[in-house]
């Protein structure tokens, strides 16, 4: 449970990242707690578990959104 405990925390902490680095270390631990609770979901099935890594998702992917940057237009 303490692995619950590390991703209720990662999800309600601030998320400003004002270096290119912070943001890449923040997509990191995102991963590796997802697949940490994957590996415990597949034992378990509980549906909070599933929710957890759905909201852990979603703040990786705004993260991964911002490490990609605005796409360059063709004038």
């Amino acid at each position: 449970m303490e692995l619950i405990k590390k991703a209720l925390e990662f999800e309600n902490r601030k998320m400003r990242f004002p270096t290119t680095s912070d943001r890449i270390l923040a997509s990191r631990e995102a991963k590796s707690l997802i697949l940490s609770l994957n590996e415990i979901y597949k034992e378990n099935k509980d549906k909070k578990i599933m929710d957890i890594m759905k909201r852990l998702t979603s703040v990786k992917q705004r993260i991964e959104k911002r490490l990609k940057g605005k796409p360059l237009t063709a004038s």
